[in-house]
Parts: C-alpha cells; sequence; structure tokens
C-alpha cells in the first residue's frame, strides 16, 4: 500500500495490503452469504478537516464531511490471484462505509478524459439553437437543456448530452420501434469520435470492476458480466453553470437533486471546480428506487460527505440492480451537485446490463428480496426517462405511439439470464 497525493492507493501487483491482511480478506469475501449480513466496514482512520484546501472547493452554503476516499489501481487482468482477492475485498468494503471510491486513471485514460473535455466545452459553447437541435425522438440521447431534466419534482440546473447506444434507423431494434432505441443525434463527427473512444476506454474499466465485485463478493465468475453482453451503457456529459448565473428555473445553489442511479456501475469524472456530494450507507436507510423512487431523499438533511475533485481519478459507485442483485450489501448511492462560484464539467458513465435483462438476486444473496421475479432493466430504465423527462420530445412519441406496452413482450425480456 502506498500514499500519493494523500490518497490510499490499493495496487493489485504491488501485493496492496499485509499477508495476513490479505487472507482475512480473502477468507471474508468467500464466506459472504446470502442473507446480506455482511458486517458494515468501520470508518477509515484517514479523514481530512474542512479546513483543508480540499474543503475550499465545496459549493458555498452546502454543509458536508469531506473524507479521504481510498483509492485504486485497477490491475490489467483479474485473474483471481491473491492481491486480485484482497483488492476485490477492500473495494466492497470502501463501498460499504463511503459509498464511493476512486480509481487513478491510466496515461490514456488521462488523455482521454481530457480530450473529451475539450469536446464537451465546444458542444457546450456552441449557440443554443444548435445544441436544442441535437435531439432524437426515439431515444433519450442527445441534448437536455438547463432545467428540463427534473429531480422530485424540480427543475435541476444541469445542461446535458447523453449518449446512448447509437443506433442506425435501420437497426432493427429502432424498426421495430422498441423504447428508447434509436440514433445519437452527434452535433459533429469530432465529438462522436473522442467521446467514443473515451466510452470504450471506461467500458473496459466498468467489465474490470465488475469482476473484481464477483471476487469481492464470493460468488461466480460471470455472475455480474454475463448481464452486460451488449450493455445498456451510457454516459452523461455535463455543464454547471455558476451558481450566480442560472436561469430561475431551479432551486438556487442545486446543480441536480439528490437521487440514486439505475444500472450496475457509475463511473464519473469531474474537474477542478468541485460539486458532487454522496450519501454514503447509514443505519436504517435504505432507498429502494426500483420500487419508491428516491429522488430528493434526504437531500437537505446532514449526513452527506463531498468528493472533492482530486486529478487524475474516477469515482465509482453501484447502482439500484447491484443493490437489489445483493440484497443491500452493496447500496445503491445517493447523491446530488451543487452549484459552485464557477461553471463546471463532469462526466457520468453507466455500465449498465442489456436492455432486455431481467436481473436477479446474486448466488448467496437471495434473501427474497422484491420484486421476487427480478427486475427488467429496460422497464427500470423506461421509467426513470419517463419521471426525469416529462414533456421531451421522446416521452410524448413514446406514449403516443405505445411503446412502453412492448416492455413486457417476450421479444424485450431475456428471463434467462439468472
Amino acid at each position: 500500500m502506498a500514499r500519493v497525493s494523500g490518497h490510499t492507493i490499493m495496487n493489485a501487483s504491488a501485493r496492496a495490503r499485509p499477508m495476513s491482511t490479505m487472507v482475512k480478506a480473502i477468507t471474508a469475501a468467500a464466506s459472504a452469504s446470502a442473507s446480506a449480513t455482511l458486517p458494515m466496514p468501520s470508518r477509515p482512520a484517514f479523514r481530512t478537516s474542512p479546513a483543508t484546501p480540499a474543503a475550499a472547493t465545496m459549493p458555498p452554503g452546502f454543509t458536508a464531511t469531506v473524507r479521504q476516499l481510498e483509492t485504486f489501481v485497477l490491475p490489467e487482468q483479474v485473474s483471481g490471484s491473491v492481491s486480485d482477492q484482497a483488492m476485490a475485498s477492500a473495494m466492497v468494503d470502501a463501498w460499504r462505509r463511503d459509498g464511493i471510491l476512486q480509481v487513478s486513471m491510466s496515461q490514456l485514460q488521462r488523455r482521454l478524459y481530457q480530450a473529451a473535455n475539450v469536446a464537451s466545452k465546444r458542444f457546450f459553447g456552441r449557440p443554443q439553437g444548435a445544441k436544442n437541435a441535437s435531439v432524437d425522438s426515439r431515444s433519450y440521447a442527445g441534448y437536455v437543456a438547463s432545467g428540463e431534466e427534473i429531480t422530485d419534482g424540480l427543475a435541476d440546473y444541469s445542461e446535458i448530452f447523453t449518449v446512448t447506444k447509437d443506433l442506425s434507423p435501420r437497426d432493427r431494434r429502432v424498426a421495430r420501434r422498441w423504447p428508447c432505441h434509436g440514433p445519437c443525434p452527434w452535433p459533429d463527427k469530432d465529438m462522436k469520435a473522442v467521446v467514443g473512444r473515451y466510452m470504450a476506454d471506461l467500458g473496459a474499466s466498468g467489465e474490470t470492476i465488475l469482476r473484481l465485485i464477483e471476487l469481492g463478493l464470493g460468488v461466480p465468475t460471470g455472475s455480474l458480466t454475463r448481464y452486460t453482453d451488449d450493455g445498456w451503457h451510457h454516459m452523461r456529459v455535463l455543464r454547471f453553470p455558476s451558481r450566480h448565473r442560472t436561469n430561475g428555473k431551479g432551486k438556487d445553489g442545486r446543480g441536480i437533486g439528490s437521487h440514486t442511479d439505475y444500472g450496475l456501475l457509475v463511473l464519473a469524472a469531474q474537474d477542478e471546480v468541485g460539486g458532487l456530494f454522496v450519501r454514503p450507507p447509514q443505519q436504517g436507510e435504505k432507498f429502494n428506487n426500483w420500487q419508491k423512487s428516491a429522488a430528493g431523499a434526504k437531500e437537505n438533511e446532514s449526513g452527506w460527505i463531498y468528493v472533492p475533485p482530486v486529478p487524475g481519478v474516477f469515482t465509482v459507485f453501484p447502482g439500484d440492480m447491484l443493490q437489489y442483485m445483493t440484497n443491500n450489501v452493496l447500496q445503491s448511492t445517493p447523491h446530488k451537485v451543487g452549484l459552485n462560484t464557477r461553471e463546471r464539467f463532469a462526466f457520468a458513465y453507466f455500465h449498465e446490463p442489456n436492455f432486455r435483462s431481467v436481473v436477479k438476486p446474486l448466488e448467496g444473496y437471495n434473501g427474497g428480496q422484491a420484486p421476487v421475479e427480478g427486475i427488467h432493466y429496460g422497464k427500470h430504465f423506461t421509467n426513470m426517462a419517463l419521471r426525469n423527462y416529462p414533456d421531451r420530445v421522446t416521452t410524448k412519441r413514446l406514449v403516443a405511439e405505445d411503446r412502453y406496452r412492448m416492455l413486457s413482450s417476450p421479444e424485450l425480456r431475456d428471463d434467462g439470464a439468472s
């Protein structure tokens, strides 16, 4: 284990923990059971103080703990080695304690992030009319204007370009009018190429992290990755205005309201400005977003931690599907974004199941959690899109053409992934 820029670095090839600690971690991971009764990890001994420079980036008007997060260096491949298993156990502990962890970017990943950031700023700098034209009525891809997205009934100030699976109009799924399926309305070929390369790289990291989670939970290899074949991976390219340059549609200082995310994993990267807050797992708190909306939950209460920007890392936290599949051992992390004194740019990549997948509890983690028949990911994603974008052209077309009904058809459901 090493310390880099004040953060704990876990590196598989460097033997991240002393051997005695490794053996304990591996034993604990291998004995994880269906009852979802893994003990909650203790708080880390290392914490930053509100007086540190990191806290100085916190958006004004917010109060939160500033906690130093564990940072991991992913192995090039997951072989199931002793060091892999130690890292996997440590990652599960970090999520159960903090709700979030950091992964160190490789040099290639830094270059891809920087190129994508340039493309993002170029797009958001376009005239409003040009941005408004980047919308498709079949998919939820494309431009989302500030104030268009709704969280818990309130407009968010975020300005977004969403990238979903980019499908040709001639694709069978598009031709048959599957909900949410369609082309991505890229503004130009350059942004498509740059953001596409960035997403492909994050997708590879997502698969590596899922394999490590399988090790950390003690479930068979492929228990998670079998769901991600042709996964419904997507990304939100985000711009937040400065708190003093908003359009009056939302709530003072709020960029995005408290919510959890839909799928398996969220891999996010932010610039140097800062604005991300997460809510770690807490005794007595559980948000089953697939049953009752978690939007706005605990948004104005204490218990949040601020995630200060750190150069050269991306953050990772679990989504709704992992919470359901692990019977709350890994909980979907509530998070929100505050507006800062400068505009802020960020990326949120979602590593997801196949749209048709009906996800089921993992082996050893089936405690009879509802719904007992599993969760149809495509229906869950569509429900969230309808809730967040009630007035979008895509929603209106989906409703007018009765596309939602198709989600119950065998063509759009794969119950075999169990």
